[in-house]
């Protein structure tokens, strides 16, 4: 069984009247997610795609049964709409907004501590369980099947794009992916590595994991105590990408906000020592990551 999202999922789009979203929303009902209900303040009555449109997250949660949700509101009103997410029991919130402020991200993360709800994101491409044909956000675009094929292999990725990169290369190697998960670029982000590796240990569908990790932060520390500590025991295959960073002026800035190398945290080359000694088999070239799979999964 997939981890997160499924065929089962209720999801809302809060935003949906939003130029981005009602695209999202046309790739995703194509694809066969099933999009119960969209909000956006002001357009109630109004559909996007055949999905009806409410005012607030608390009437589309009362017609349809709302489980997961969707942010794609503007950064200045991301935190009311998490926070209306939250208020609501919402059990999954995607936010796939950029550029919210980092204080607000720390009051939602802060308010959704203790309570039964996942946040992914923000910055999140999103989410795909191609089993079940369901996607949130926009990854996979139009023509998910290019990358996101069925299969048993996770895909966790800091970067939106390389979450189809890494999916691509599991399909390359002769396999599937179970369920992708961009987790966003942002230094603040509501599911780490370590959440979603702990998502896919319970998942007896998936077999392997592949990861896409980035300068900055400690995520892959963190990843590297996890595994050294029991907690994953299944094959990682764990690639970091910007070794050429450690060479440039400290606090530079590569890519994600939270790609930023500071007093030596965050160093690719600590990373790659860090998840070699904990087992994970890290690649030297990113396109190895086929012929790893191969091996471990042949």
């Amino acid at each position: 069984m997939p981890i997160l999202i499924d065929k089962r999922s209720k999801v809302a789009i809060q935003g949906i009247t939003g130029r981005e979203a009602s695209m999202v929303t046309r790739h995703a009902l194509a694809y066969g997610t099933t999009i119960a209900a969209g909000v956006t303040p002001g357009k109630g009555g109004q559909t996007v795609e055949g999905v009806p449109v409410y005012d607030t997250l608390r009437q589309a949660r009362e017609n349809h049964g709302i489980d997961t949700t969707v942010i794609y509101v503007p950064p200045a009103f991301a935190y009311d709409a998490v926070m209306e997410a939250l208020g609501n029991g919402i059990r999954l919130i995607l936010i796939i907004t950029e550029r919210i402020p980092r204080r607000d991200a720390a009051r939602f993360l802060r308010s959704a501590q203790g309570k039964s709800c996942t946040i992914v994101g923000p910055n999140s491409v999103g989410i795909i369980n191609p089993h079940d044909r369901v996607k949130l956000g926009a990854i996979g675009g139009d023509k998910p099947e290019r990358c996101f094929v069925p299969g048993q292999v996770g895909v966790i990725s800091r970067s939106g794009g390389m979450t189809a990169e890494c999916s691509w290369m599991v399909k390359r190697a002769g396999f599937g992916v179970s369920t992708s998960v961009s987790i966003g670029g942002d230094p603040l982000i509501g599911s780490s590595p370590e959440d979603i590796l702990r998502m896919f240990q319970a998942d007896p569908q998936t077999k392997a994991v592949v990861m896409w990790g980035e300068p900055g932060t400690g995520y892959e520390e963190e990843v590297a105590e996890f595994i050294q500590g029991g907690g994953f025991t299944k094959p990682l295959i764990a690639y970091v990408a910007g070794k050429f960073v450690e060479s440039m002026p400290e606090g530079t800035v590569f890519g994600h906000a939270a790609s930023i190398i500071s007093g030596g945290h965050g160093r690719p080359s600590t990373k790659i020592e860090r998840l070699r000694q904990a087992g994970a088999h890290v690649p030297d070239q990113f396109d190895q990551i086929t012929d790893i799979l191969k091996d471990l999964l042949s």
